[in-house]
């Protein structure tokens, strides 16, 4: 894999802990049932295919894969059935599976209070925090989470990313459809001063342009959450049955090994333990 052809790792990424649900205007559907799923023997999962390293192409075969769609496809596999994937934008999934277009979404989907008051969320499989890219030489003149004003944070308008940065007294920058390349850069020549967003793909993203005098901030640790697949309430046997799954694939190491092929190694099942979280 090319990490620089793959479009908004820093922005899309952060699709799993989007501040908004977005609303549907759509015709309500009614929401199959698990005895039908198991009687057509497919099941349909909305995903992007542009996230990586959640769903995302293999630039030599196109084949969808990713960490979240692996996860989903033994998951399937698990339950025999056959997983039929839509691939679509995060806020045409959640009307997806509101109306029962799909019968889940997995995209880094992160498991949030106000999400659950609309949506069923499985037990979660994904365990990060949120960090902050700054240039190397002088951490861009930021010492804490709490020491952003005035400074210029990068990013896409509505991410709680960016709604900390602002309520820290960041100025926003907003990107729309950049590359990873134009995010780092910016933040290099000093058109931006910072980028929050999660760590593990922070690190991966660093990790494709090692040429660039950037960082991790060292001290900077915040925003604890959770991910895992996305359902309708009113679906209760199917939520039941997946949420048995993942708890059968964390317990014998699948969602481990799975972490390590797309992560660069990291296990994301769990937090690590010596983490301090800043406020």
């Amino acid at each position: 894999m090319k990490f620089k052809h793959i479009l908004l790792l820093l922005t899309l990424a952060t699709i799993g802990i989007l501040a908004a649900c977005g609303n549907s205007n759509s015709e309500e559907e009614k929401v199959t049932a698990w005895e039908d799923i198991q009687n057509e023997g497919t099941i349909k999962v909305a995903t992007s295919g542009t996230l990586y390293p959640t769903s995302f192409h293999e630039q030599e075969t196109n084949d969808l894969t990713g960490f979240d769609v692996e996860i989903v496809k033994e998951m399937a596999n698990r339950l025999d059935l056959k997983v039929e994937f839509v691939e679509m934008g995060f806020d045409g999934m959640l009307t997806a599976v509101q109306t029962g277009k799909v019968d889940m979404a997995a995209n880094d989907i992160g498991i949030t209070e106000k999400r659950k008051e609309k949506f069923a969320l499985s037990t979660p499989y994904k365990h990060s925090y949120g960090t902050a890219i700054v240039r190397a030489d002088d951490l861009s003149g930021i010492e804490s989470i709490n020491d952003l004003e005035g400074k210029k944070a990068a990013g896409a308008a509505t991410t709680n990313f960016m709604k900390l940065a602002k309520e820290k007294g960041a100025e926003e920058v907003i990107y729309d459809n950049a590359t990873n390349e134009q995010y780092l850069r910016d933040v290099e020549n000093g058109r931006t001063d910072v980028i929050l967003n999660d760590v593990y793909l922070q690190r991966l993203a660093l990790a494709a342009f090692p040429e660039l005098d950037l960082t991790i901030h060292p001290d900077i640790q915040y925003m604890p959450s959770e991910g895992g697949v996305l359902m309708n309430k009113e679906n209760e046997e199917l939520i039941s049955k997946v949420n048995g799954v993942i708890e059968e694939m964390l317990e014998d190491g699948t969602i481990r090994d799975l972490s390590k092929k797309f992560f660069n190694g990291a296990d994301v099942t769990e937090l690590p333990e010596d983490i301090e979280f800043q406020e």
